[in-house]
């Protein structure tokens, strides 16, 4: 089986074990697939984020589990000769929000996200990418070439009902959804002078930020040059074939399984860290999918052993700060009128165990009071809350506990998540403006 993604790191897994559960076919794909060893901790409620759409269906049919048993009876040549093509897989995948909840939480760490994209590759090869696909998948392209047209055309399908029936018909895009609007032709930093007295960092502006939250590049440099950073906003390498186009992580290409493309952005994004990682430069994000995208898929795409010190360089924003605070570093941070928030963690930063720099790096902020939502997905997982197919699904996760929690807030109380997807999810299922955790320090920045 000719796999898209690079599964060596499976290579020894079930060498010199009893264990006898690894499909015929498959090599070590297979072999990521049959590390689930069948305890059921993702058929269950509770804290965690494991499994949203058992969650909502309480079906275990719609459990990390159970997609393990199909993707075991696929490679075992139960489904078929082309079992990638077959419905019985695509049903089993189809609840599937990539949250990476299963990779943290279930004792086996199974990384469904990851397997979900090579089944997706799989299925794109025999079937096709659908229209949609390639919609969402090349998102950055179209925002970047085809933003003066997108602009005006996303406000006329979210001002009309009927042009949003219309997209739903055409393109599976649910007219119950809004859009996100554009709102930049590309975040642009500002050339203020920085004493750089405690280095130099480079701040990685994802795809989302660039685009439709640039506000939130802006408060990451100012809260950095306040800490004493000099900050380079990364940018495409001298060599690049397309050195006007915004670097991004190839996230979207990756949710769509359209691996080579997605790798196409990795290998660019690398190609620009390179000064960064050989003088040790640490490289922050603001995006948790996009900037953890380099901690963990970049090592599927086959980009070779860099990746390995990308991973010791790249930060969340809060992360560093984290980390740099444990160094020394002071901000001169005030209250904030209100003092309260109410917080929830993208999936990605809790699989990584990245809330525990939010909290820390929260309670730098004086008289400031906060709680962190005990809520599993938020639902809108990238595109899957779009699809008019999974609108509802999308919308019952949101509602088992982060939505009502936000509701029940005062008027006076912040709402924190960093992710672009949960804040377009609280803001379309309560009104309610979400702030990212950069954006908060900068209105506490004394002066």
């Amino acid at each position: 089986m000719k796999t898209h993604l690079d599964w060596s790191a499976y290579d020894t897994y079930g060498v010199g074990d009893a264990y006898a559960g690894i499909p015929a076919t498959g090599g070590n794909y297979a072999k990521a697939v049959a590390v689930c060893m069948n305890n059921h901790q993702c058929q269950r409620d509770g804290k965690g984020v494991m499994c949203p759409s058992f969650r909502i269906t309480h079906d275990p049919a719609h459990s990390t589990g159970a997609r393990v048993k199909a993707f075991k009876a696929a490679l075992n040549g139960e489904l078929g000769e082309d079992p990638f093509a077959q419905p019985d897989l695509a049903a089993a995948m189809d609840l599937c929000v990539s949250c990476k909840g299963c990779k943290k939480e279930c004792p086996s760490a199974v990384d469904m996200t990851l397997i979900k994209t090579e089944y997706l590759a799989q299925k794109n090869e025999r079937l096709g990418v659908t229209r949609r696909a390639r919609l969402f998948g090349a998102l950055p392209r179209w925002l970047h070439g085809w933003r003066s047209l997108l602009v005006p055309l996303v406000r006329w399908r979210n001002a009309s009902p009927w042009v949003a029936r219309l997209a739903e018909r055409r393109l599976g895009i649910s007219a119950r959804r809004p859009i996100p609007e554009i709102v930049a032709a590309g975040f642009k930093a500002d050339a203020a002078p920085s004493t750089g007295e405690r280095g130099k960092v480079v701040l990685f502006v994802d795809t989302f930020t660039h685009y439709y939250t640039p506000e939130i590049a802006t408060a990451a440099l100012k809260v950095l040059r306040a800490g004493g950073y000099a900050v380079d906003v990364l940018e495409p390498a001298k060599t690049d074939a397309e050195p006007e186009r915004p670097l991004c992580c190839g996230r979207t290409y990756l949710s769509q399984g359209m691996v080579e493309e997605a790798r196409g952005e990795a290998r660019r994004v690398m190609a620009a860290l390179a000064p960064a990682l050989a003088a040790g430069t640490p490289i922050v994000g603001l995006e948790p999918s996009c900037l953890l995208a380099l901690r963990d898929e970049f090592y599927s795409l086959g980009l070779g052993p860099d990746v390995g010190q990308l991973s010791k360089q790249a930060f969340l924003f809060e992360e560093f700060l984290m980390r740099e605070g444990n160094k020394g570093l002071k901000l001169a941070l005030k209250p904030i009128p209100g003092g309260r928030a109410l917080v929830h963690g993208h999936c990605h930063q809790k699989a990584f165990g990245a809330m525990k720099s939010v909290r820390k790096v929260l309670g730098w902020i004086p008289e400031f009071e906060f709680e962190i939502i005990d809520a599993s997905c938020c639902g809108m997982s990238g595109s899957f809350g779009l699809e008019a197919e999974h609108h509802d699904a999308s919308v019952q996760m949101a509602e088992l506990a982060l939505l009502p929690a936000v509701r029940e807030a005062a008027a006076e109380t912040m709402i924190v998540a960093d992710g672009f997807s949960c804040r377009h999810q609280i803001k379309d299922g309560s009104g309610r403006d979400a702030l990212h955790v950069a954006v908060l320090l900068e209105r506490a920045l004394a002066g």
